[in-house]
């Protein structure tokens, strides 16, 4: 069996811990995985490293390699040049399995879902397994445990054999009135956008639902290499598998399943799946309540207090926090939609940003200048580059950096200092035990990651 991983969401409604550029399924909320990290390490349950494919947007690729780099050794790897929903993906992904000369059973899971049971979601996906060999696309239903509006759901009334059911129909999101509605009827069940068929069967139906995408799928070729043109993928309409096929398709089967499953996708979904105090309150971060009741505190850097807070979501970032009723969540996303609207950078990174190596946070900017602290891991290696807009002055704090500058290498102590001019090919690595700490300051017309041309990198972000 294979698994494709669906890892190109934005999860714009748990802003401002999400942002554009490190979505929900890259976050660790309260946990020492990524939401993408425990659904990789939840396939690798089910089948080997050699049979998972994940595919994800160009903006996200570094990112989500590097986290899967850390759980498998040769992760596979496709990268969307544009997103254009779910069908797109799931289509030039099922198209790599066959060029491959993989026609088997695929279980498409999207990557930013949690799931508490992992031996129930495992005894479902057998189950439905034997579905799919019989030409079946299944669906996993999951049995409601409250009226939820954020969810689409599923409508099945008729047996389709002894554990699973015809699907009459899918709905979209309802408001509360449909939602209590669909609650009180056992025959409606939440759409976990959870998908197994075979491969063959797939590309079939897409050819008879989905013409246009089948067609332009058809002009990949991946028996020699995963690239994915832009060109040719940019022509497909953006739309989800569910418009596209799901809702159209008469082979279509829903298998119910019962395993903790949540898809975070909202600060109260956060909220319900995390251990409460005496008062009902979640805190998670340096926190302090004073008569607060059934409220959400997240702190990421300073100490977030409340008082007398009841049913509210406070949450705290180093440059944004976010207050409101947690009845409200679901529309947090029209913040994180204004902001971008209005091309406010807190909608597209923190002020902190991970990369391979290490990670950056942004301590101060202005006209002309930038401030950043520089995090190297032990044996960490920032790529060879240079920068046609800016140059850098670097301060070391702490341990000891190895930098590369115009073909000579130094080694800086703390209270060393380096200019870096611009168009210079430079380099800073840390090859020792203790994590190594800079300031770098920036001065330059044009203060932006995008002014980096690498050369030489150890973790592949080299274009060819």
């Amino acid at each position: 069996m294979y698994g494709i991983i669906l890892a190109g969401g934005s999860g714009s409604r748990l802003w401002p811990l999400s942002r554009e550029l490190y979505p929900k399924q890259l976050l660790k909320i309260n946990t020492d995985k990524s939401l993408l990290e425990m659904t990789y390490l939840r396939l690798l349950d089910i089948t080997d490293e050699k049979n998972i494919l994940s595919i994800t947007n160009a903006k996200h690729f570094s990112d989500v390699k590097t986290q899967l780099s850390s759980i498998a050794k040769d992760p596979i790897l496709l990268s969307e040049p544009t997103q254009k929903n779910t069908a797109p993906a799931i289509s030039v992904s099922v198209k790599y399995l066959l060029d491959k000369g993989k026609d088997d059973v695929v279980l498409v899971v999207p990557s930013d879902h949690i799931i508490k049971d992992n031996k129930k979601f495992k005894e479902a996906v057998e189950k439905a397994k034997k579905l799919a060999k019989e030409d079946f696309i299944v669906t996993f239903g999951i049995k409601p445990t409250a009226p939820e509006t954020g969810y689409g759901y599923i409508k099945s009334s008729k047996k389709a054999g002894d554990f699973a059911f015809k699907v009459d129909e899918f709905k979209e999101k309802p408001d509360a009135k449909t939602a209590a509605k669909y609650f009180k009827n056992k025959n409606y069940f939440w759409n976990a956008g959870i998908f197994m068929f075979k491969a063959s069967v797939f590309m079939e139906t897409l050819k008879q639902f989905a013409p246009e995408i089948y067609e332009i799928t058809q002009e990949f070729n991946f028996k020699k290499d995963s690239a994915i043109e832009f060109t040719k993928f940019d022509k497909m309409p953006s739309i989800s598998i569910d418009y596209a096929v799901m809702e159209k398709a008469k082979n279509i089967v829903n298998v119910p399943i019962d395993c903790g499953w949540n898809d975070l996708g909202s600060w109260d979904a956060i909220y319900e799946i995390n251990k409460k105090d005496k008062e009902g309150n979640v805190k998670i971060g340096t926190t302090m309540t004073e008569g607060c009741k059934n409220s959400f505190l997240y702190s990421s850097n300073r100490l977030v207090a409340g008082v007398g807070l009841d049913d509210i979501i406070l949450v705290e970032t180093s440059d944004a926090i976010l207050a409101c009723k947690k009845d409200k969540t679901q529309d947090v996303k029209k913040v994180f939609d204004k902001l971008k609207e209005i091309k406010d950078e807190t909608h597209l990174v923190h002020t902190t940003v991970y990369r391979p190596w290490g990670y950056y946070t942004v301590l101060n900017q202005g006209d002309g200048y930038l401030t950043k602290m520089i995090c190297v891991s032990s044996h960490g290696q920032l790529s060879l580059q240079s920068h046609n807009f800016r140059s850098e002055h670097w301060v070391v704090l702490s341990g000891c950096a190895r930098v590369t500058l115009d073909n000579k290498n130094y080694i800086l102590k703390p209270g060393s200092s380096i200019d870096i001019p611009v168009k210079v090919k430079h380099s800073l690595g840390n090859p020792y035990k203790e994590e190594l700490k800079i300031i770098e300051v920036q001065k330059g017309d044009k203060l932006v990651e995008e002014d980096i041309i690498r050369y030489k990198d150890i973790y592949g972000r080299v274009k060819a």
